[in-house]
C-alpha cells in the first residue's frame, strides 16, 4: 500500500489526514510514479482551506520528482525509470504521497545534475520565475524592480534572476532574519515592511521616480502600497494572495496614479502549450545546473507531517523552499 495525504472537508491545517491508499495500475495517458520529494507551495494552502474549490475528499499538493515505474497505454513521452518532475494544477493535483497515478503529459524529464529534492523545490518556483522573468515585461538592464516575499520561494529565485538581466531589485520582508537571506541572494536593497513604510521608501531609494514592474505575491495588504511604488506606466504583477484576495477597486484609479498597468497572470496559461512550457523548463534548468541560480531547500518535513508544513507556511516562519523528503 502507499501513502497520501488526504482531506475530506475545507479548513485549518488540522483536515489534513494521512492515510493508506490504494494506486493500481495506470489508466490510459497515466504513468505510475514513485515520488522522491514533494514540493511544499502556498497554492497548495488555497486547495486545502477552500480558495481554490476542488471535489471532496480529495488529495493535496501539485509538484513532486520520481522515478516512472509503469505507463499506461498511449503514453510516448516519458519511458519507465526516466526521472521526471511535474508541476500543474487540478490535472496534478495528490503529490503529496509517496507512489500515485499522473497524467504523463505534464511529466517533465529532470536532467541528471539536478537531484530530487532540488526539482521538487523548484519545478513550480522555476517555471513561475521564468515566465515573470520572460514573458510578461520586456525588462532593460538598469531598470528597478520591487519584489515582495524577497525570502521566499519564488523571490529568491526572482532576486537572482534579475540580477542576471542587470536589474535594480527592492525587496521586501517581515523579519531582519530574512532580509539576510534575501540580500545574499541578490536583493540591492531591503525593506522590512514590518516597521517601514514600503512605498515611501521605495520614492526615496528610486529619487522620487518609482519602480518598473512591481512583482507581488502578497495580495490585500500589500495592493496599495504596490501601486504607490510604480512610476508611470509602471506594471503591477499580481502573482499571489498569501494575505488574502485583492479588494475589489475602480480602475480609475490606475489613471490618477500614472496609467498604470495591473495583470493577474497564472502558471497555467504559459506551460499549456508543450513547447512553451519546454523552453522555460530548459532555461530555469539551464541556470541552475550553470550555477548561476541557487535553490535553496530550508525546510524538509516527512509526510506525515503536513499538518505542522501547513502552520509553519501560513505562520510565515519559512524562508526559500521547503520539501517533503520521502
Amino acid at each position: 500500500m502507499a501513502n497520501a495525504v488526504r482531506f475530506y472537508e475545507p479548513g485549518s491545517p488540522e483536515v489534513l489526514r494521512y492515510e493508506e491508499v490504494e494506486v493500481g495500475d495506470p489508466g490510459p495517458g497515466q504513468v505510475r510514479i514513485r515520488h522522491a520529494a514533494v514540493g511544499l507551495n502556498f497554492a497548495d494552502t488555497y486547495f486545502r482551506n477552500g480558495t481554490y474549490p476542488i471535489p471532496l475528499p480529495n488529495g493535496i499538493g501539485v509538484e513532486a520528482a520520481g522515478y516512472v515505474e509503469a505507463l499506461g497505454a498511449g503514453v510516448t513521452n516519458v519511458s519507465v525509470g526516466d526521472r521526471v518532475t511535474y508541476t500543474g494544477f487540478t490535472n496534478t493535483l495528490g503529490a503529496y504521497s509517496n507512489e500515485r497515478l499522473v497524467p504523463a503529459a505534464p511529466l517533465i524529464r529532470l536532467p541528471d545534475a539536478i537531484p530530487f529534492e532540488t526539482a521538487a523545490a523548484m519545478t513550480m518556483r522555476g517555471l513561475t520565475a521564468a515566465y515573470l522573468m520572460r514573458r510578461i515585461y520586456p525588462f532593460k538592464a538598469g531598470e528597478s524592480i520591487l519584489l515582495h516575499a524577497a525570502a521566499g520561494g519564488v523571490g529568491l529565485i526572482v532576486s537572482q534572476w534579475a540580477k542576471l538581466l542587470g536589474l535594480k531589485v527592492i525587496g521586501t520582508v517581515s523579519t531582519d532574519a530574512k532580509a539576510i537571506v534575501a540580500r545574499a541572494h541578490g536583493c540591492d536593497h531591503i525593506i522590512n515592511y514590518s516597521y517601514e513604510d514600503v512605498a515611501q521608501r521605495v520614492r526615496e531609494l528610486t529619487s522620487g521616480e518609482g519602480v518598473s514592474v512591481v512583482i507581488d505575491s502578497v495580495g490585500k495588504t500589500t495592493f496599495m502600497s504596490s501601486l504607490d511604488s510604480l512610476k508611470r506606466r509602471g506594471l503591477l504583477i499580481c502573482v499571489g494572495t498569501a494575505s488574502g484576495t485583492i479588494t475589489p477597486f475602480d480602475p480609475q484609479i490606475l489613471a490618477m496614479k500614472g496609467s498604470l498597468f495591473v495583470t493577474r497572470p497564472a502558471l497555467a496559461d504559459y506551460i499549456a502549450d508543450p513547447s512553451e512550457k519546454a523552453e522555460l523548463a530548459s532555461e530555469i534548468f539551464g541556470h541552475v545546473t550553470a550555477g548561476r541560480i541557487s535553490i535553496e531547500i530550508n525546510q524538509r518535513y516527512a509526510l506525515q507531517d503536513a499538518v505542522q508544513a501547513h502552520r509553519d507556511l501560513e505562520s510565515r516562519k519559512t524562508t526559500g523552499s521547503s520539501v517533503f523528503v520521502i
